[in-house]
């Protein structure tokens, strides 16, 4: 059986530049970490940005962004490129991967326009696995949203099934899951 330096490597031999950066990192862990900010401009005052200089997370995972990209400046912080996926609505819901690791490949939402203008959905492909990061919507109060929230459910079920049939997928984030 090959190492996992090997295997990385030989799924990147088509990827010279990409190859090159993965023979650079050398951790055979990878370290994730996911967190619901509830808007990621205040969170930045409240401990977000003293966990993201300190973290030693290679991918962090938030959700609730409620930003666009242009109303965050991440450019202090080094070493992690930023996948956003926000709200058409400003203010609204949103997602965003920091990740110092290669990548192969990113995708936002679920390829359903009912359901991608609200920056839920955002999927990376990393050479072993897909990392899926995701805010699901809520059923609202008195399960207004309920008949929204089943058919968000069943595409994004859709959507991590086809994702599965190429290599395993790690889903994290607020999956908005309570018992009563």
């Amino acid at each position: 059986m090959r190492s996992r330096r090997q295997s990385r490597s030989s799924w990147l031999v088509d990827d010279g530049a990409c190859a090159t950066a993965w023979s650079a990192y050398h951790s055979p862990h990878m370290k994730l970490s996911t967190w619901n900010v509830n808007g990621i401009r205040s969170a930045m005052d409240k401990g977000l940005r003293d966990y993201l200089k300190s973290s030693e997370a290679d991918v962090v995972c938030l959700q609730e962004t409620k930003a666009q990209p242009d109303q965050c400046d991440l450019s202090w912080l080094e070493g992690y490129t930023a996948i956003w996926n926000s709200a058409e609505k400003k203010g609204y819901s949103g997602t965003l991967v920091l990740t110092r690791v290669p990548i192969l490949g990113q995708s936002a939402g679920l390829g359903i326009a009912e359901h991608d203008r609200e920056g839920r959905v955002i999927t990376v492909e990393f050479p072993e696995f897909h990392l899926v990061n995701v805010y699901t919507p809520n059923s609202q109060a008195e399960l207004a949203r309920l008949s929204y929230r089943m058919n968000w459910d069943e595409a994004f079920r859709q959507h991590l099934k086809a994702l599965e049939e190429t290599k395993p997928v790690l889903v994290c984030g607020d999956l908005n899951c309570a018992h009563k």
